[in-house]
């Protein structure tokens, strides 16, 4: 009898032990997963029209468990500080030359995780039909931060109303022109202002997401940049050295997928295009 109670209570033991190594096996497996439903992520945007595809990616990551909590921004100046500053946890907002300027000029460890959308920037005119149509020393707003204006000369280079300088980069400003046969005056303006602008203007480049902005219609649009080979694609972006945590994965995930993309093109339709 006692050796039987023996074998008894040393095959209880080991099941209790194999009970209690196989619930502590689950709860890490299970840790992740928890950690991620515990995890709030603050992702900087700018105000306006990607409010609403971001109410359709914070419904979208709280099915994966991630709850998304948007910070909205007014300008382009604010998102980068905030997340080097570790006030967000992430921001989308930017194309790559303008982070790369960003980064020259204040060395922010920033880093694209995930491709968005990308909006064509095109020339738009409410006093001219066509590029044709501009008079010589017709006056033509650009935007004036570097990246855009970069951008926004080249358009005009495109359609052949200034030659930049042999080598010139993407952030060229009006005093990298070599040629402007008509004798453009180029007025730099704020992004946010050069399409309200557009009434004092004979011309102005302007971002399509501001042309929404200022009510500008792709009828007053007279010419815009190629879409092929657009380095010009926004993205979300986190601090360096999280780019693999496990959470970055679930945000860009719940961007890119079908849901998103049908808000994505009513919202902007078709002046946006998506670019993943």
């Amino acid at each position: 009898m006692k050796k039987t109670f023996g074998n008894t209570l040393s095959l209880t033991r080991r099941a209790g032990l194999a009970a209690l190594l196989l619930g502590a096996a689950v709860a890490g497996l299970a840790a992740p997963a928890a950690q991620a439903a515990d995890k709030v992520v603050k992702v900087g945007i700018v105000s306006g029209e990607d409010e609403d595809v971001w109410r359709a990616v914070t419904a979208e990551a709280a099915k994966k468990g991630l709850t998304i909590k948007t910070v909205i921004f007014n300008d382009y100046t604010q998102p980068n500080e905030a997340l080097a500053r570790g006030e967000i946890d992430a921001n989308a907002f930017q194309h790559k030359p303008y982070l790369d300027n960003q980064i020259k000029q204040h060395g922010y460890k920033i880093v694209p995780v995930g491709y968005t959308g990308v909006w064509p920037i095109g020339l738009y005119s409410k006093k001219h039909k066509s590029v044709a149509d501009l008079p010589k020393g017709a006056q033509i707003g650009v935007p004036n931060d570097p990246s855009n204006e970069g951008r926004a000369l080249r358009v005009l280079q495109n359609e052949g109303l200034i030659k930049l300088k042999d080598g010139t980069g993407i952030l060229a400003t009006i005093v990298d022109i070599a040629e402007n046969p008509k004798g453009l005056k180029i007025k730099e303006l704020d992004a946010g202002v050069v399409g309200r602008a557009i009434d004092d203007l004979d011309a102005a480049v302007v971002n399509t997401d501001w042309a929404l902005k200022a009510g500008l219609s792709p009828a007053e649009r007279i010419a815009q940049e190629p879409i092929k080979d657009n380095p010009y694609r926004n993205f979300i972006a986190v601090a360096q050295g999280k780019e693999k945590e496990e959470w970055v994965k679930t945000l860009v995930a719940s961007y890119q997928n079908d849901a998103v993309r049908a808000v994505f093109e009513k919202v902007y339709k078709g002046t946006g295009l998506i670019a993943y």
